[in-house]
């Protein structure tokens, strides 16, 4: 099942007006990629943005109200003013996939489909993205009942009976979304506490709809061509550790959104060399600057980017690879 919001892109540079070569190319729309290209506009350098999705993950945000100047904004505005902001600067902006990065000589060889394109330097701000539950049913079941984006689905689901896993901010934040087209949601955690913000918590349980189901984790979805009953295992924590307790049970809903975490999309990164840490998020310092000579990171894809996931945080790393981007040309060309 899908639902797009539509959103109107800014105007971008047509086909025949991307350049062969810049000085620097950013990979990624979001906070952290439209700061970059804002900056290093600012900077006078000769730029281009390469995005798949414009705003990245904040674009599916229903509402925005941490973002300092902007009051109850919807993710997909925010995203889109702030690239308008960065395209001010007469940068260019290409919607495309980057399908690998490779040394070129002192330069870098960016390939998208049917173009190669040189830059001085790259700064890497691809973000995240959800993380799978890796449960029978869940590839199968995958668009009949099975999402992961509330405010995609949310209103297919009008007055129907839907489960919640997890237990974050994007979770309580989903779950008071989906509050609002289904007759039912029941939020299922694997433990008794909640990482999501105690203002959003408080939320939930506050409103009528809403039932949440703690410690249990989901062992198998099952149904018919669509999500018709989960099964649950009741667990419990020792030490730290969640822990099945052989306690099963059955719970029947219409569908299930999976909110358990993210992942980077660190995979460009890691192609050319630029050293990870445990988790797959690219290792920068205080000036965003990987262990490959001319490549940079921003935003939640970093190890700095992922510890406190907020808009305004990539926005700031965003800056400051642009301006370490700055002085690595000056000094280097």
């Amino acid at each position: 099942m899908s639902f797009s919001i539509p959103i109107q892109l800014a105007p971008e540079s047509k086909e025949g007006g991307i350049k062969g070569e810049y000085d620097l190319v950013i990979i990624g729309a979001g906070p952290a990629g439209c700061s970059a290209g804002l900056y290093a506009g600012r900077f006078l350098l000769n730029t281009l943005i390469i995005y798949e999705k414009l705003g990245g993950m904040i674009a599916d945000a229903w509402e925005v109200d941490n973002y300092p100047g902007f009051q109850k904004v919807s993710g997909t505005e925010l995203s889109l003013r702030l690239f308008e902001h960065a395209k001010s600067y007469g940068i260019d902006a290409l919607l495309g996939v980057v399908e690998e990065i490779r040394k070129a000589e002192d330069l870098f060889s960016i390939s998208t489909k049917g173009r190669e394109i040189k830059a001085k330097c790259v700064i890497i701000a691809t973000g995240e993205k959800r993380r799978k539950l890796g449960v029978p049913g869940e590839d199968e079941l995958l668009g009949k009942g099975v999402s992961y984006c509330a405010i995609c689905d949310a209103p297919l689901f009008k007055g129907k009976v839907v489960a919640l896993l997890g237990g974050g901010n994007t979770a309580f934040v989903d779950a008071q979304i989906l509050a609002r087209h289904a007759k039912k949601v029941i939020l299922i955690h694997r433990r008794n506490w909640f990482r999501a913000d105690p203002v959003d918590v408080e939320k939930v349980k506050k409103t009528a709809n809403i039932e949440i189901k703690t410690p249990y984790i989901v062992k198998k979805i099952t149904g018919k061509g669509k999500v018709e009953k989960l099964i649950l295992e009741r667990t419990e924590e020792r030490e730290g550790m969640v822990l099945g307790t052989g306690d099963f049970s059955e719970l029947r809903v219409d569908g299930i959104f999976i909110d358990i975490g993210l992942e980077p999309n660190s995979e460009l990164a890691k192609s050319i060399g630029v050293e990870l840490d445990e988790r797959g998020y690219l290792i920068v310092d205080d000036e965003m600057r990987t262990n490959v000579l001319g490549i940079f990171g921003a935003g939640d894809v970093t190890n700095k980017g992922s510890k406190f996931r907020q808009a305004i945080l990539a926005a700031a790393q965003g800056a400051m690879a642009a301006y370490s981007a700055y002085n690595y040309i000056r000094k280097k060309f």
